[in-house]
């Protein structure tokens, strides 16, 4: 297949480290491992092993929320290599990501809630529904009790789950990790994020261009 029908997509936001190549809904090529912050060292062999080299004609990159350094490690990946192919970068939420594949899992399901790890003892946390896929107000980073009151019944998914987890016994939660492979499952609205990084709080260091040093 030509490379002017496909799409790479980078998944780096959370611990998890993928790839994927996608023409339209499916998967050309992928590769997920969980790899805490390994992410520098594994994101380029990965889109090396896929077919073409992971050669696309649109590059598509998780901006976050998630981890600081995962999202600019993704972020700068998929810039050089926009740049090198000469062909456009776009970004997607972490949220929305997981939140599509959770529906695909559970068609039935109307609603939910995402949880990732949010750092300094918080989770970042978005709810959504399905038939379309929509959002129920922006993410917002919370303390785990606050998230919880804020869950309303709500089943909820994700990497950060396990501090609610500590606070109830009762709810309905899956861990789970974004994979870039889930990106088929996005309509357009949810793959046009601006290629710059959404943090959710403020980041514990800023690079000199975001200090206004640079």
């Amino acid at each position: 297949m030509a490379s002017s029908d496909l799409t790479l997509v980078i998944e780096t936001a959370t611990a998890a480290c993928s790839v994927a190549l996608l023409a339209g809904t499916e998967v050309i090529g992928a590769a997920h491992e969980v790899v805490g912050r390994g992410h520098a060292e594994r994101l380029v062999p990965m889109i090396a092993s896929l077919p073409g080299e992971g050669r696309a004609a649109r590059i598509l990159v998780d901006v976050g929320p998630g981890s600081f350094t995962g999202v600019r490690v993704g972020l700068a990946a998929a810039l050089g290599l926009s740049i090198g192919w000469g062909v456009p970068v776009q970004g997607y939420s972490s949220l929305a990501l997981i939140a599509a594949a959770g529906f695909a899992a559970d068609p039935g399901s109307p609603r939910l809630a995402v949880v990732l790890e949010g750092g300094h003892g918080e989770v970042f946390m978005q709810a959504f529904h399905s038939q379309p896929l929509g959002e129920d107000g922006p993410f917002r980073s919370l303390a785990p009790a606050a998230a919880l009151a804020a869950l309303e019944g709500r089943p909820a998914i994700g990497s950060g789950v396990r501090h609610l987890a500590a606070l109830s016994t009762t709810l309905d939660l899956r861990e789970t990790l974004p994979n870039a492979a889930d990106a088929r499952l996005l309509a357009a609205g949810f793959t046009a994020l601006p290629a710059r990084p959404v943090y959710g709080r403020a980041p514990d260091a800023k690079t000199l261009a975001e200090r206004g040093l640079a």
